[in-house]
């Protein structure tokens, strides 16, 4: 029956579910080991999985519709059964009905005495895949302990790489058939927090990618981060991992970073080079030629671009219909066939476990930090304060360029901003602070002080001044203050804490409340502080325990529906995004980008607001 199976005319549900159960033979051996399992995986885009339980109960041959051949068919259905339970296992445990319909044929067949069927099917040992929901522990293993610098910009190129590729790895081993499912069939990540999740995570490394670059105060340290992170993205593609790759190339090549003449100029032209070949392998030419070719020629782990491959799905759930008639009866076997290819290889990824080992203490903090994004228009402005637009271009001899100024590619997810999971974010935290205890505390007193305060610094750009996290100013800062501190500013900004207010004193004749304290600044003429930068206000006595960061104001662009739009079609946030570089001719002169048409530029492959 499978043999004579022809999926580019069409099949039925029913004829293909009866090929499955011909491609076994008595002993359970299958024949056609591909179209069993295209169509286990597959048959959801058509049909329940408990519907398509329900059909194989209606086919199973009963004692009062016997015939000659009906032993044969016995145990051929049940070893599908088991192969199903066997290859697909989270479906069972996550969808009760589906579970249920299979205990109830074990029980039928234990009724009518057939022990030797019934054995087949083991549903009661199917394990529970909560852990794809949750954070795995590390395995303890037997070695010398070493003190792990938790400095970013200390740490071996490496090293960062493969704690990327474990956080991605991560996120992307608790997405399901389920979830691909519903983000092709509504176009956007609508009740599907996982995938969107997986999204954000993108998202943030490609904007913590930006942040660590344009923290740095001086052109010769902003290149020396940009040259950090470009052999960083070298490391992730040796470790086969493309889809970490194309968010710091994507960070990389951003706008607020490609804009940055006086910093390129210090990077060097070997790294230059570097940078641009890993850009081509990513770049969206000949619909991602490049980046196809390597991946097909990769063995053992690999980690596609989801992106690309969602970008796929979607054209195909575009361009060919799911059934091949008016009465939905013959299902479109040549699509099955492509969307499973597609699927299978995203499977794939979920068998190969990275070679990697992580360090827990990196692990929360890098959580914490990519937890900690900023706008695009904020980042726009950090790098407008960075390098201004009156400065003249360097005319260093040895000056080099970025690869240049990308194209507008597609965005192919839409929905709202996430929000922040208020109780996982305070977990992360209070391990994040335990492990800077851990290796900076050196006396082991239980306090931070101020020298160690400014290393520790480092690897928050967004991190306040010490007085801010020292609330009892008593000179130094306690476990408690320093998990306060991020509590409070994260429920606040929704995980955004930022730059350093630029107070001024200021009068007012209209009540007004501090920020800190919630009370009215009270007086004549209401004199307190203002923050020329983003208008915030509070008590003079309250302005060193401020924990609000500083959000500059943009001129251009409604974030939050805070200021007028330009025009109608503005009126949705800005989103996570990134861009990638123009292929073609490589330039030697630096991209030039018109600073008017910055505001209005959409800059983005995983951007969740189309």
């Amino acid at each position: 029956m499978a043999s004579t199976l022809d999926l580019d005319k069409g099949c039925t549900v029913e004829e293909l579910l009866r090929g499955c159960i011909e491609a076994f033979d008595d002993s359970g051996k299958v024949r056609d080991p591909q179209l069993v399992r295209m169509f286990l995986m597959m048959h959801p885009w058509y049909i329940p999985s408990s519907q398509l339980a329900a059909k194989l109960l209606h086919i199973y041959p009963w004692p009062q519709s016997r015939k000659d051949n009906s032993n044969s068919l016995q145990v051929k259905t049940c070893h599908l059964v088991r192969y199903w339970i066997s290859a697909f296992p989270a479906e069972f445990d996550l969808n009760p009905e589906l579970a249920e319909q299979i205990k109830e044929l074990k029980a039928l067949l234990d009724q009518e005495g057939n022990r030797r069927h019934s054995s087949l099917i083991d549903i009661e040992s199917v394990p529970t895949y909560k852990w794809k929901r949750q954070v795995t522990q590390r395995n303890p293993v037997e070695q010398k302990k070493r003190k792990m610098s938790l400095l970013f910009d200390h740490l071996e190129p490496m090293e960062l790489a493969e704690h990327l590729t474990y956080l991605e790895y991560r996120s992307f081993c608790k997405i399901l058939f389920q979830d691909y499912h519903s983000f092709v069939t509504h176009g956007c990540t609508v009740d599907n927090p996982v995938l969107e999740r997986f999204i954000s995570l993108f998202n943030s490394v490609s904007q913590w990618v930006q942040l660590m670059i344009l923290s740095k105060p001086t052109a010769t340290q902003r290149a020396l981060v940009i040259t950090h992170f470009v052999h960083v993205a070298e490391k992730l593609l040796q470790l086969q991992n493309f889809n970490t790759l194309m968010a710091v190339v994507g960070g990389l090549s951003h706008s607020s970073i490609s804009r940055l003449k006086e910093t390129h100029s210090h990077v060097s032209p070997e790294t230059i080079k570097l940078w641009e070949g890993l850009t081509e392998l990513v770049t969206a030419t000949g619909n991602y030629s490049n980046y196809r070719r390597r991946l097909a020629a990769c063995v053992g782990f690999r980690f596609p671009i989801l992106g690309v491959h969602l970008k796929d799905l979607v054209a195909l759930q575009l361009a060919l219909p799911d059934w091949l008639d008016p009465g939905r009866t013959r299902l479109n076997g040549a699509k099955m066939r492509q969307l499973f290819s597609i699927l299978e290889e995203l499977a794939m990824v979920t068998s190969l476990r990275p070679p990697v080992q992580a360090n827990p203490d990196l692990l929360s903090l890098l959580t914490v930090s990519l937890d900690q994004y900023q706008t695009e228009d904020e980042l726009y402005q950090l790098s407008l304060q960075r390098e201004p637009r009156s400065k003249s271009s360097p005319t260093s001899p040895t000056s080099c360029t970025p690869p240049p100024r990308p194209p507008v590619l597609e965005e192919w997810t839409s929905v709202a901003k996430p929000k922040l999971d208020q109780a996982l974010v305070a977990e992360h935290i209070e391990k994040m602070v335990e492990s800077v205890f851990r290796n900076f505390d050196v006396d082991g007193d239980g306090h931070i002080s101020q020298e160690e305060f400014q290393i520790i610094r480092g690897n928050f750009p967004y991190l306040s001044a010490f007085g801010d996290l020292d609330q009892n100013q008593d000179g130094c800062i306690s476990r408690e203050e320093m998990v306060s501190y991020f509590l409070r500013s994260s429920s606040v900004l929704g995980g955004r804490m930022g730059f350093v207010h630029n107070f001024q004193e200021s009068n007012s004749l209209r009540p007004v409340a501090c920020r800190h304290c919630k009370a009215l600044i009270l007086g004549i003429y209401k004199q307190g502080l203002k923050c020329r930068a983003c208008g915030v206000n509070c008590h003079k006595q309250c302005k060193d325990r401020l924990s609000v960061e500083c959000r500059r104001r943009a001129q251009s662009v409604s974030l939050e529906g805070s200021a007028p739009s330009p025009s109608p079609t503005h009126t949705h946030h800005r989103a996570f995004s990134f861009s990638l570089p123009r292929p073609g001719r490589r330039s030697s002169r630096p991209p030039e980008i018109r600073e008017e048409e910055v505001q209005t530029v959409e800059d983005g492959v995983f951007d969740i607001h189309l």
